[in-house]
């Protein structure tokens, strides 16, 4: 599913789309040129171990195309439509590899919640019996160095909390951002700094500004916010990302276009996009 488009460079991040939808599956053929799975992104440094940005449907194929002993895993939240693919992750089962688990919470808080989301009734295997090594570590705001790259978390708007992350490589920045409401100034402000200059920005832009009204206090936001956040904070590519269930793939294709015209670097990320961040090439659409 390695397809989508990306340059010949070697350097960078590689960032991958397994998952783009927010709130729950959507298997609909009038939604599959952008694809159905919930929130699951892969980053990483060329040769280097994965890093997985939350474990939505998304992650079942990209356990499919993993070789390596060693993935790390960070959560934005866990919101069933982020976790729910991580008891179909295959490497959780390869005995030999090393599954590290991070988020903005203690970790042995971490670890409860994913162990009960794994057991009778749920699921018939608990965590304990998988094949792979576990472990569990809480991101804190100094940052965590992970398979050549440092993630510092920062904290965003959503119900029950949510957190984004700068991905920071010597020669590439990527910032994930999704379930993030705008409106809270000093929230805001906080985001717009972690978002500086980035080479690649995935945000949430799940809601139409019609929509909004109707949707305030849900923990999303707009495709025009999306688009102010890049502009401002100098961003030099924008990825649109937590589509809507419901929206189709012409309304996505539409959104994507509308925010061209604001801010000439957006795509709307799309499963099996690859984008190759790096601040010595062009980036790829």
């Amino acid at each position: 599913m390695r397809n989508g488009s990306e340059d010949n460079h070697s350097g960078g991040l590689e960032v991958t789309f397994w998952g783009v939808r927010g709130s729950i599956p959507s298997p609909r053929p009038d939604l599959m040129e952008y694809g159905g799975n919930t929130s699951c992104v892969e980053v990483r440094r060329p040769g280097a171990a994965p890093l997985v940005f939350d474990t939505g449907t998304g992650v079942r194929a990209l356990g499919q195309n993993l070789d390596e002993p060693a993935v790390h895993i960070f959560y934005s939240h866990l919101h069933w439509d982020h976790i729910q693919g991580l008891p179909f992750f295959r490497p959780l089962y390869d005995r030999g590899s090393t599954i590290t688990f991070c988020a903005a919470m203690p970790a042995a808080a971490l670890e409860a919640a994913l162990r009960h989301q794994m057991s009778s009734p749920y699921f018939p295997v608990t965590l304990p019996e998988v094949g792979g090594v576990c472990r569990f570590n809480q991101a804190t705001e100094d940052g965590v160095e992970a398979a050549g790259v440092r993630v510092v978390p920062f904290p965003l708007k959503h119900p029950s909390g949510s957190t984004g992350y700068r991905i920071e490589a010597p020669d590439a920045v990527v910032v994930f951002i999704t379930d993030h409401e705008h409106g809270d100034r000093e929230i805001d402000a906080r985001v717009a700094r972690h978002c500086r200059e980035a080479d690649l920005l995935i945000c949430d832009a799940q809601y139409l500004p019609s929509e909004y009204a109707a949707r305030r206090g849900w923990g999303h936001s707009t495709w025009e916010h999306a688009v102010r956040l890049a502009s401002e904070a100098g961003v030099k590519q924008l990825a649109l990302f937590h589509h809507d269930p419901d929206r189709k793939d012409a309304e996505v294709a539409q959104i994507a276009s509308e925010a061209r015209e604001r801010f000439e670097p957006s795509i709307a990320a799309r499963e099996g996009l690859q984008i190759r961040a790096c601040r010595a090439a062009k980036e790829t659409r």
